[in-house]
Formats: structure tokens, sequence, C-alpha cells
């Protein structure tokens, strides 16, 4: 199929990331159809930026099919974002809530494999004549790098992350990229607070005193830009942090600053 429309497929899209990356998606001239669970987020997204949305709980079977019925009614997509996630907690693996890693694993792992096999006929279709599709996962460096307190969304975020790798190498041969993103810290409005159960304070800390964290539009930039490279161009993993953090446990906080001879 040969079309000039562009149009993406952002999940998550009520806030942070997500809502970031249908801004920028349509200040380059994309289509977008806006994925999330709140109707009120998502109206307030399509009235700003012209996007289309719906409303689905991707941890549930009869919403996703609803998206991807209704995704058929608007048109072919030629990329997905798969960046509908989150943590809970951050409790030792002794301690930790079985419940909390099920939901963990739920929307981050099984979320994305519902969208994925619903959305893929509709990839399939939109791929121009000498063009490609695009699969993007939002992950994170969680699923690379484990962390004490980590658990459950450590074990979540690899498994999201082996599932992107094995879907390379199934579609290998079609016109289709997979590419994953995996973000370290990011300050939103949203990630920490709902980690540490709506605490603020508990939320503020993660960023105090840390230099220059990312924020969402970061995120959304490193999106953009990977699904408008030209397209036999594949970035199968693209890591990014602020310059302030080394890992998941070593965030420099304070000032950066040049260290001195007398130092080391």
């Amino acid at each position: 199929m040969t079309t000039t429309t562009r149009r993406a497929v952002v999940t998550g899209a009520s806030s942070g990331i997500g809502a970031a990356t249908v801004r920028l998606f349509r200040e380059r001239g994309w289509e977008v159809v806006g994925v999330a669970r709140r109707a009120d987020r998502l109206e307030a997204l399509a009235a700003e930026t012209g996007c289309d949305w719906v409303v689905a709980d991707l941890t549930k079977q009869a919403d996703v099919d609803a998206l991807a019925a209704r995704v058929d009614e608007i048109g072919d997509i030629h990329v997905l974002v798969n960046n509908a996630g989150g943590a809970f907690g951050l409790d030792s693996v002794e301690d930790g809530d079985v419940d909390d890693w099920a939901r963990m694993y739920d929307i981050n792992v099984l979320g994305t494999k519902r969208v994925i096999s619903a959305l893929l006929p509709a990839l399939r279709r939109g791929i121009p004549e000498g063009g490609s599709a695009s699969i993007v996962g939002v992950t994170s460096i969680a699923g690379h790098v484990a962390y004490a307190g980590g658990g459950g969304y450590n074990a979540a975020k690899f498994a999201e992350r082996a599932l992107f790798e094995v879907l390379r190498l199934e579609l290998n041969g079609e016109p289709l990229r997979v590419i994953e993103v995996a973000p370290g810290m990011v300050h939103t409005e949203e990630f920490s607070l709902v980690r540490f159960g709506g605490d603020q304070a508990k939320a503020d800390a993660v960023y105090s005193e840390v230099p220059d964290p990312l924020y969402a539009d970061d995120i959304a930039e490193t999106i953009v830009h990977a699904v408008e490279l030209p397209p036999f161009v594949n970035l199968d993993l693209i890591t990014v942090k602020p310059v302030a953090q080394a890992a998941p446990y070593k965030v420099s906080k304070g000032a950066l600053r040049v260290r001195q001879a007398d130092e080391d």
C-alpha cells in the first residue's frame, strides 16, 4: 500500500512519555491514535493536539480487541509505540507483594504482547512500497541492569526486553523494525508517584539534587527520531540516561564538576 499519511499508535498516552510522544508526532505532521485508560486525559490531549484517541485498559483482552477494531476504522498504521507500563513498590524480593508483581507483569509484558498481536495486521497493511513499519518498545534500564529493591519491576522489564528481542527474530525478513528504547531516570509527573503509592515526598526525593534528569520530551525526541530514519536503518536498542546517572543504583547528587587530579 502506498500512502502519504503517516500514522502512529501510542499507548500510555495520558501522561508522561506517552503524551509527550503524541505531541511530538503531531508537531511533525503525523496522524496519531493515543491510547490510555483515562478518558479525560485523552480528551484534553486530543483538544490540544488534534490526535485521535481510544480508551483501553491493556490488561483486558476485550479492550485491546476494541482498540484493534477502532484502528481498522481509522486507517492503517506505520508505527506502534508500546509505552504503557509502570512500577509498583520498591520492596525486596523477600518482602515484595505478589499482587504488585502480577500487576507489573500484566501491564508491562502481557499488555504489550496483547497490543502487538492485535495491531500487527494493521502495521503490515500500512507498509509502503520500499518502506517499513516500526514497533517501538519503551522498556527501561531496569530491564538490563538489576538493582536492590527492583525485584518485580526488574523481572517485568527483563521479560519485556526479551519479548522485543524475540519479536525481532520472528519478524526477520519482513520490512518491520523492532526498536527498544530503554530510558534511565526520567522525571515525569506520575511514574515515581505511582510507584510509591501516591507518596509525593518519596516521589520528589527520587529526583532531589539530581542535576538535569531526563524529561518526557527527551524520550519522545528519541522515539520519533528512530522511526523517522530511513526505512532500512534499525536502532535495535537505544539506552538513554542523564549524564548524572551511571547505573540504576549510581546517581550523582549536586552539580556536576570536573574532578581535580588530587581527588583521584
